[in-house]
């Protein structure tokens, strides 16, 4: 099923001012593409963009003024296809009138913002891109940790929302439990946000449905982050192998994204929240250009060449 965002959901989210068609706020929009009908306005409609949004800014709506009415007019009705969405006319710049009639009979929508067209358009489309991103449901816990967004995730019944819980507590914020809706921003960059039904909410055995902005106030959530670290925690066993020097992390893969990942041991007596507070301050540390385990091997090495020398 192809992603769709209402009109009035960009109309919220961008606080944008209706001159017309406010009831027809539920026209859906199916990319984040904006085009300029710069062409259009001259009579060139061979490659017209009819499922977009369609942004005036200065230079349209100065070209349209020097146009008769008749022209004006003719246009417009062109423009207003039966599946274009909505009309966004920058900088408070007066709508023309021919504009208004054509979109009203069209049952389209348009709008006004006080913004340049430039930083409009690009709200507009950075908005879009990730409403209407691919989504992919991923089984874990997201939290922010010192501004780092780390997924932890296991098998069930290991822990991870009440080591979730224990984060929070420590100030850490919850960006999703259970369920982690991820998408691509871009080629590098992952972002993970909770599905609209499990804001703010947790699953704790025992207790039952939390709410973690009502208990512990708007600090201790956030709406999404980038997934920047993978923790999974795995029960202790004596024949696993776990890594003792930290060296260069495991990679996972998510929605062509790869992230860094790293595994816990969990056993009675360890404070796994310290523990991944700790990775994720380490993880940091190891980006700014500082590795404690590069630093340990270097001192290791000298050692061993001292020794060599004094032999």
């Amino acid at each position: 099923m192809t992603e769709s965002v209402l009109v009035e959901e960009l109309v919220n989210e961008l606080r944008l001012e209706v001159l017309s068609g406010l009831d027809y706020l539920d026209r859906i929009i199916v990319t984040s593409d904006v085009s300029r009908p710069g062409l259009e306005l001259t009579g060139y409609f061979n490659y017209y963009s009819h499922d977009r949004i369609q942004l005036l800014g200065r230079k349209e709506i100065t070209f349209a003024q020097q146009m008769t009415e008749d022209e004006r007019r003719m246009v417009m009705k062109r423009l207003c296809t039966k599946d274009m969405p909505v009309f966004v006319i920058a900088r408070e710049l007066e709508a023309p009138k021919e504009l208004l009639e054509a979109a009203n009979a069209a049952q389209i929508p348009v709008l006004r913002s006080v913004l340049s067209t430039s930083r409009i358009s690009s709200l507009i489309t950075n908005y879009l891109e990730a409403k209407l991103a691919e989504r992919l449901s991923i089984h874990g816990v997201f939290v922010d940790v010192y501004g780092l967004g780390v997924l932890i995730q296991g098998d069930s019944g290991i822990g991870k929302s009440e080591t979730g819980l224990e984060l929070i507590k420590k100030g850490h914020r919850l960006i999703a439990d259970d369920r982690v809706d991820v998408f691509r921003e871009d080629e590098n960059t992952l972002i993970g946000e909770a599905p609209r039904i499990l804001e703010h909410v947790m699953e704790i055995r025992g207790i039952g449905i939390i709410d973690v902005m009502n208990l512990f106030g708007a600090s201790a959530v956030r709406k999404r982050a980038q997934v920047q670290l993978v923790v999974y925690l795995e029960n202790w066993n004596k024949e696993t192998n776990f890594d003792r020097l930290g060296g260069s992390p495991e990679m996972v893969r998510m929605a062509n994204v790869d992230v860094p990942k790293i595994t816990i041991p969990v056993k009675t007596g360890r404070n796994v929240a310290i523990i991944i507070e700790v990775a994720a301050m380490n993880f940091r540390a190891k980006t700014m250009g500082y590795d404690a385990t590069k630093n340990f091997e270097e001192k290791l090495r000298n050692l061993i060449e001292d020794n060599s020398d004094t032999k």
